[in-house]
């Protein structure tokens, strides 16, 4: 998956907006202003910070080297996935909707409500 289609992808979901609050490299996509996913635009490879169950982070960092403890993140709950590798896109789009779900979950129900009505 290239970063148009992850781009695109994003921000096909609902609620979800891009910014750059870290610096113009560093490209984050938000929903209802809470962070799920980021990339830095700098890199020569193509990585993205995923939100993750921690459970779940470490069943992946075993089974895939393309999946790897976030960087510059909590290493609990967040991976750093190597977008030009052998996963498949099916299984990166998985691991974006696992990201924008478990932020979605945790929004406040004020939030959720006036996401559920976009």
């Amino acid at each position: 998956m290239d970063i148009e289609i992850f781009r695109n992808y994003c921000l096909a979901k609902k609620g979800v907006e891009e910014s750059f609050p870290f610096g113009e490299q560093t490209l984050v996509f938000k929903v209802m202003g809470k962070m799920f996913a980021l990339t830095g635009l700098e890199h020569e490879e193509f990585t993205v910070n995923l939100k993750c169950d921690p459970e779940l982070s470490a069943e992946w960092r075993a089974s895939y080297p393309a999946v790897q403890p976030g960087y510059h993140m909590s290493k609990l709950h967040w991976n750093t996935v190597h977008f030009e590798s052998e996963l498949e896109d099916d299984f990166l789009r998985e691991m974006i909707d696992i990201s924008y779900d478990l932020v979605v979950k945790g929004l406040r129900k004020k939030d959720r409500e006036i996401l559920e009505n976009l």
